[in-house]
């Protein structure tokens, strides 16, 4: 969430185009180039016009392109492994982007635009393994996976496409189904819904072959693939103790361990032996890119929100995750969903909460809402009022609870829970506080560094100096693809995460 939000995400551009394209993960054997049934041959007008119009949604969506010296290394990768498809005949066809996302996460979309966060990038180990995941995205396009999706999010609706990114609130009529957009489906939430099993398979096979028509070691996918196994573990053991909700490669890309010697298998089908992997190039290139949360979007720590610049904080219930996004923070959990964002205020409480009901409703409708109740909370003013709306499936409470910062800012929570339940986020409501200026500085970012290995060093030492205090060893084991009985070479290059 950046500085100067302002109101939640409209996402029904994005949800058109890229709620069945986007970061989801794979069907048979490698072939040979083309001879796949219903693989795209070129970029259509109309899919480049589309993507055109998706980009700057999806740049929001994902904090915007990252700006660091490894973007135009990536474009160029990027491009390279593209053109392998056939999609287009110049490396300008496609729009490569570096995104500043804490993620794990890679897609692409028709009309030639591919995506790589840097979270991800910064598991990779060498270029090979990024044009692999690269090459597997775009496999996604040329197999017009996009388009299976679609008309299968046109026979669900997007209701049902919502009821399979966890909401435990299904909704029915028109109004509500724009609540729904606006508070689940900003764009990257709904680039998580899964493809099918055949189709991440297929995918794989086209990022090999396209590894090896670029000159790549193909078994680069699979060690890729081994790196995200080992990191979704490490994910599932810290999601107890964080709150974090990401659309991650790992979980959208389903059984990634599955999936390492299938992949390794079909690259050793090839009649192409060894290749490019490109790994001091790679290190390079990645040293120093920030890792984790951007402190100028917020960072999250444990069940936390907290923003340097906006200083304040809020704490969600066990049980619940967050998603930071541009525009907002995404909050979601079994009881309820919701997002924490901002807009225009002019003083007037009263107006403010009438705006936000109204942006939930849409153009042309409206929302009836209860009195609005005034309170303060850790010293804040704050307003609150709660709709019951009716859905097919049952009535559910909308509630925004806004607070005043100053004369001329504002806050709030908008969230969903069902009918008679939505005290389920009121402990929420009461830990937004201000941070202080020495809060505020506290909030560190971190970086990837690369080390070179010295005589005397050994896993356990280099991973004491990783910036966490829990998993230190296992992230850096992670991180680099090692063993724990692997032994370190001087001169050998690690990297590390550092402030």
């Amino acid at each position: 969430m950046r500085r100067f939000s302002n109101g939640l995400t409209s996402a029904a551009a994005v949800i058109a185009l890229v709620a069945c394209t986007g970061s989801g993960a794979d069907a048979g054997a490698v072939g040979s180039a083309g001879s796949q049934a219903g693989e795209a041959r070129s970029i259509s007008p109309a899919e480049k016009q589309k993507g055109a119009e998706a980009h700057p949604q999806l740049l929001e969506e994902f904090g915007g392109a990252y700006t660091g010296p490894q973007s135009p290394y990536v474009v160029g990768v990027g491009q390279n492994i593209a053109v392998q498809s056939g999609l287009g005949n110049a490396r300008s066809d496609f729009t490569v982007t570096l995104l500043n996302s804490p993620v794990n996460n890679a897609f692409a979309i028709p009309g030639g635009y591919v995506y790589l966060t840097r979270q991800l990038m910064a598991l990779m180990n060498d270029e090979a393994e990024m044009a692999g995941v690269l090459g597997h995205e775009v496999g996604h396009v040329a197999a017009r996976h996009s388009e299976k999706r679609q008309k299968a999010a046109t026979r669900n609706g997007i209701l049902g496409i919502l009821g399979q990114i966890g909401s435990q609130v299904l909704l029915g009529d028109s109004s509500l189904g724009r609540i729904g957009q606006e508070i689940f489906g900003t764009g990257s939430q709904l680039l998580t819904l899964k493809y099918s099993r055949g189709q991440e398979y297929e995918a794989d096979d086209f990022g090999i072959r396209y590894l090896a028509s670029a000159g790549y070691d193909p078994q680069a996918l699979s060690s890729m693939l081994a790196s995200l196994a080992a990191q979704s573990a490490i994910d599932a053991r810290v999601a107890g103790r964080d709150a974090r909700s990401a659309p991650e490669w790992t979980s959208t890309h389903p059984d990634p361990a599955r999936r390492v010697s299938r992949a390794a298998t079909n690259a050793s089908k090839l009649k192409k032996v060894g290749g490019l992997r490109n790994r001091d190039q790679f290190l390079q290139k990645l040293d120093g890119i920030l890792y984790g949360d951007d402190p100028k979007q917020g960072v999250i720590e444990g069940n936390s929100f907290l923003h340097p610049d906006l200083k304040l904080k809020f704490t969600v219930p066990s049980g619940f995750s967050m998603q930071n996004g541009v525009r907002a923070v995404s909050i979601a959990g079994s009881g309820g969903q919701g997002q924490f964002t901002t807009g225009a205020y002019n003083g007037n409480m009263a107006t403010y909460i009438d705006a936000a009901f109204k942006g939930l409703a849409g153009q042309g409708k409206t929302i009836a809402y209860g009195a609005i109740e005034r309170t303060t909370v850790n010293g804040l003013p704050a307003s609150y009022a709660i709709a019951r709306v009716d859905s097919n499936n049952g009535p559910v409470d909308v509630t925004v609870f806004a607070y005043e910062f100053s004369k001329s800012s504002a806050y709030h929570f908008v969230t969903m829970a069902p009918a008679g339940k939505a005290a389920v986020f009121s402990p929420m409501y009461q830990t937004l506080t201000r941070l202080s200026a020495a809060q505020a500085a506290a909030i560190k970012s971190r970086k990837v560094d690369v080390v070179t290995v010295r005589a005397g060093d050994t896993i356990a030492s280099l991973s004491a100096r990783m910036a966490y205090t829990d998993l230190r060893e296992d992230r850096f084991l992670v991180l680099n693809r090692l063993r724990a009985t692997d032994r370190l070479q001087p001169g050998q290059k690690v990297k590390m995460i550092t402030y």
